[in-house]
């Protein structure tokens, strides 16, 4: 299955913060803590979603770094996607959509060239 990012539109929801940050495990057993590509430590975030109707639907999200936030706090989560997920266990094909926050990255802005740069 490939990993394609689905964009979540975060201005139609309200997001509360429903569980303290807790760092994400690789296993259970040894305690070993995740990391990111960076080698920061991976937390993760419980979340309620509501949309104007009041449905509510909780997500687990996933964030490189530990969060300042607190149980109750409202929170607008910077550039969250979902991936769609499956897999088998005990022959029962299991599927859903996971969250996380996409590192944002600045828009790249074109400037004057660098007066020190030899190839100028």
């Amino acid at each position: 299955m490939r990993t394609i990012p689905i964009p979540v539109d975060v201005s139609r929801l309200t997001f509360v913060c429903v569980t303290d940050p807790r760092p994400r495990l690789v296993s259970q057993h040894t305690g070993e803590v995740k990391t990111d590509r960076n080698g920061q430590a991976v937390y993760q975030v419980g979340l309620s979603a509501a949309d104007a109707s009041g449905r509510v639907e909780l997500v687990n999200v996933s964030v490189s770094g530990e969060p300042d936030v607190k149980v109750g706090q409202v929170v607008v989560p910077a550039g969250l996607v979902g991936f769609a997920w499956e897999q088998t266990r005990n022959g029962e094909l299991r599927w859903g959509v996971a969250t996380a926050p996409m590192p944002s990255r600045p828009p790249a802005r074109p400037g004057p060239p660098d007066r020190d740069d030899p190839d100028v």
